[in-house]
């Protein structure tokens, strides 16, 4: 089984952490782009004949700034070129400034069914801050459009002079509207976006700062019945993102549109992050990829390790010995000796001990090799 991820590289206005792929001015271009992407999923599935799809994800940018009718034509063309199951997993972000109920009934209509809120916080003056075009008012309408519907919400952390109370306030409101799902990302200040000033400013709140409220948040949540199933991610019971799930898993997943990146036939590569390099390529049927790697087997390796590691499920022992015709135990014996007391094992499994999650980069990195 494999996922599709469709890049929508268009919003309103730029947020002041955005580092990803998306251009407001450049809106305009929307139906050309889509016509593109129409096309570029066509040559993927002739390219990557036979799979069948068990999710589809829909980020941005901001899809829910263009009109719906783009949306419905990319969801029908990949059906239409791919095996989609049934009982697929069909996901799109949504700005709770730019959503309607034509628009959610024009989602629902051809299958979406997951539906992941830009929350970020629940306070209107930082909000504002972060150059958001919604309230925490928008998105309870946002809610109330979607409800019954599977919803999952994104949390910001580390924002300037925030605090745990406030975190879990943003909880709180996202529990209010029906959030099934809660990703609580922390804020990473990059070079060139806006919020990278307060960073050098000394305007953000500190590693130790944001450690320390993420550990708050992340009992809060437990007391809510919102279990951590990878560092940045809790649900309910039955409601993991499986797209997501797939990527930690080091599953194939075909990436369509502006800096879209895939992972196929052990293949990762990723598209120009230009629209109008984008569009001239998929016209003159040549490739939009600007980076191509195989991915050997040392690096395939590390990659295993390292995804599994970042979930609550922690690596599947035996699952990697037959991946790779191995021994794991042997293969990393000094390894785990020496990152010992911040791991644990069970029989065939070995997880992160759930104390040490969050900083996990140093433990994950001494499985690398090479």
């Amino acid at each position: 089984m494999s996922g599709i991820y469709l890049h929508v590289p268009f919003c309103k206005q730029k947020c002041t952490y955005c580092d990803f792929a998306s251009y407001p001015r450049e809106i305009g271009k929307a139906e050309s782009y889509f016509a593109c992407l129409y096309r570029e999923i066509e040559g993927r599935s002739k390219q990557y004949p036979g799979r069948v799809i068990d999710t589809i994800y829909i980020g941005g940018g901001t899809p829910s700034v263009v009109p719906a009718k783009f949306i419905a034509g990319a969801i029908r063309q990949i059906k239409k070129c791919f095996h989609v199951r049934e009982t697929a997993e069909i996901t799109i972000e949504l700005n709770p400034g730019t959503v309607d109920e034509e628009k959610i009934k024009e989602y629902k209509s051809v299958g979406i069914n997951r539906f992941s809120i830009g929350l970020q916080t629940g306070y209107d003056d930082q909000l504002k801050r972060l150059n958001r075009i919604h309230t925490a008012k928008d998105f309870l309408n946002c809610c109330n459009l979607l409800k019954g519907e599977n919803i999952s919400a994104d949390i910001l952390i580390g924002l300037s002079n925030q605090t745990l109370e406030q975190v879990k306030k943003t909880a709180d409101l996202a529990i209010a509207g029906g959030a099934k799902h809660i990703s609580v990302y922390a804020l990473t200040p990059e070079v060139g976006t806006p919020i990278y000033t307060d960073y050098l400013n000394g305007e953000l709140l500190s590693d130790d700062e944001v450690a320390d409220i993420y550990d708050g948040i992340r009992a809060y949540l437990k007391e809510k019945g919102f279990n951590r199933y990878e560092v940045s991610n809790f649900c309910l019971d039955g409601y993991r993102s499986r797209h997501n799930m797939n990527y930690w898993k080091r599953g194939e997943y075909i990436g369509v549109g502006v800096s879209a990146s895939s992972f196929m036939e052990n293949r990762r590569f990723t598209n120009t992050f230009s629209i109008d390099e984008y569009m001239n390529a998929v016209i003159y049927n040549k490739s939009p990829e600007i980076s191509s790697d195989v991915i050997e087997d040392t690096d395939a390796r590390f990659e295993f390790i390292m995804l599994a590691l970042r979930t609550e499920d922690g690596l599947n022992i035996k699952e990697y010995n037959k991946t790779f015709d191995s021994d794991f135990d042997n293969e990393y014996k000094v390894e785990l000796n020496k990152k010992a007391q911040f791991l644990e094992k069970n029989g065939d499994n070995l997880k992160i001990k759930e104390e040490y999650l969050y900083v996990q980069n140093d433990i994950i990195l001494a499985f690398m090799k090479g």
